[in-house]
C-alpha cells in the first residue's frame, strides 16, 4: 500500500512512518515549509511541501495512495491563540478530509487524542463512549480536538471511510521538540523536577501507538474511535519509575494544585515580559491536572489486537532516547 502521511516530521506521526516502512509500505509526507526534518532525513520517504490549508497539496499529496493517516495537530499550552488552534485542529482536519474525498482513498485514519474524551467522576478510567460536552474541555487544544472530531463525523456520515483513534500521553523515541510529557521527563532528569501534583495519567510507548494506527487502519471499524493508551498511574508512581531507570533522586514533595496554578499565572507573566523565558507549566496544563486523566483500551485490544509494553520499559526507552540524544546527562 502507499500511505499519505500528514504531521509527518512530528513525534507520533514519526512514528507511524517509520512502522509503515518498516511494513513495506510507500509513504509520502506533508512537510510544512520550516519544518525541522530531522525524523524524516534518510528515511525513503517522498515529500510533498505545503499546508493544511492547500486542498490541492493535499490533493497532490495523496495521489496515487490508498491510506491517509491524518496526525498532524498543533498541541501545545503557551505561545498560541484559539484562532491558531482552530485553524490548524480543526480547520485542516476539514481540508483533509475534503482532499480525502475528493482522491477516492480506501480509507482514512485520524489522529485525535484522550484529550476530546470524557473522564468518569466516580474514578474509573473513561472510555471512547464516555458522555463529554464541549464546555468541559479544559483548554484550547481540548476544545480544537473536540471540534475536530465532529468535523470527522460530518464526513463520515457523508460516506468517508474514516476511523479514529484517540492516543494517550506517549513518549519514546523522536520526541524532539519535546513534548508536554517528554519534557516532564527531560525535566526530571534534569533535576528541574523537585515537586508534583496529585494527578494521574496513561502513558505509552510512542511506537506501540503507532502500531495501534496501523491496526486501525486494517481492522478499524468506519466511524468508529479506538483508545490507544497504556498503564494508567499517578504522577507520583510516574516519577518513582523514572527513579528507577534513570538513577535520579525521587521527586521529594507534593505541592498543592493551588500554589501550582498561582506559580504558573506568575511564570508565564515574566514569559511575557522575556520573550526567551518558557514557562514551566501554562495555566491550562495545571488545569487539565484536575483529575487524573485514566483512560482504558480495552476496546482497541478487542478488535484491533492492540498491545502495549509496561509504563517501566517505556519510561527507559524514552529516557535512553533522551540521553543519547543529549537532552539530559
Amino acid at each position: 500500500m502507499k500511505a499519505f502521511v500528514t504531521g509527518g516530521t512530528g513525534f507520533v506521526g514519526g512514528a507511524v512512518i517509520r512502522k509503515l516502512l518498516a511494513g513495506g509500505h510507500d509513504v509520502c509526507a506533508l512537510v510544512m515549509p520550516g519544518t525541522n526534518t530531522r525524523m524524516l532525513d534518510g528515511l525513503p520517504v517522498e515529500r510533498v511541501i505545503g499546508e493544511l490549508s492547500d486542498t490541492a497539496i493535499l490533493q497532490k499529496g495523496m495521489n496515487g495512495c490508498e491510506w491517509v493517516f491524518h496526525v498532524a495537530a498543533l498541541y501545545a499550552y503557551w505561545g498560541y491563540t484559539w484562532d491558531n488552534f482552530y485553524q490548524s485542529n480543526v480547520e485542516g482536519t476539514r481540508r483533509v478530509m475534503e482532499a480525502a474525498q475528493s482522491s477516492g482513498v480506501k480509507r482514512v485514519v485520524h489522529t485525535s487524542s484522550i484529550a476530546s474524551l470524557g473522564i468518569p467522576r466516580d474514578g474509573t478510567p473513561g472510555k471512547e463512549e464516555t458522555p463529554v460536552m464541549l464546555k468541559e474541555m479544559l483548554s484550547d487544544y481540548k476544545r480544537s480536538k473536540y471540534l475536530a472530531e465532529e468535523v470527522v463525523r460530518e464526513y463520515v456520515a457523508l460516506g468517508l471511510p474514516v476511523i479514529t483513534v484517540n492516543p494517550a500521553a506517549p513518549m519514546g523515541v523522536g520526541d524532539h521538540k519535546p513534548t508536554q510529557t517528554g519534557k516532564m521527563i527531560v525535566d526530571f532528569l534534569n533535576g528541574k523536577m523537585p515537586a508534583y501534583v496529585d494527578t494521574g495519567l496513561t502513558i505509552v510507548d510512542v511506537d506501540d501507538v503507532a502500531n495501534g494506527h496501523l491496526l486501525a487502519m486494517e481492522k478499524g471499524k468506519v466511524g468508529e474511535r479506538y483508545i490507544l493508551g497504556g498503564e494508567n498511574l499517578t504522577l507520583k508512581q510516574v516519577l518513582d519509575l523514572l527513579s528507577e531507570v534513570s538513577g535520579r533522586p525521587k521527586g521529594r514533595a507534593r505541592i498543592p494544585r493551588a500554589v501550582a496554578l498561582t506559580w504558573a499565572y506568575v511564570d508565564t507573566g515574566l514569559a511575557r515580559l522575556d520573550s526567551k523565558h518558557i514557562p514551566a507549566a501554562a495555566p491550562d496544563a495545571v488545569r487539565v491536572s484536575s483529575r487524573k486523566e485514566y483512560f482504558s483500551s480495552n476496546k482497541a485490544t478487542r478488535e484491533l489486537g492492540y498491545t502495549f509494553i509496561p509504563a517501566r520499559d517505556a519510561l527507559r526507552k524514552a529516557v535512553n532516547w533522551y540521553r543519547s540524544n543529549g537532552y539530559a546527562p
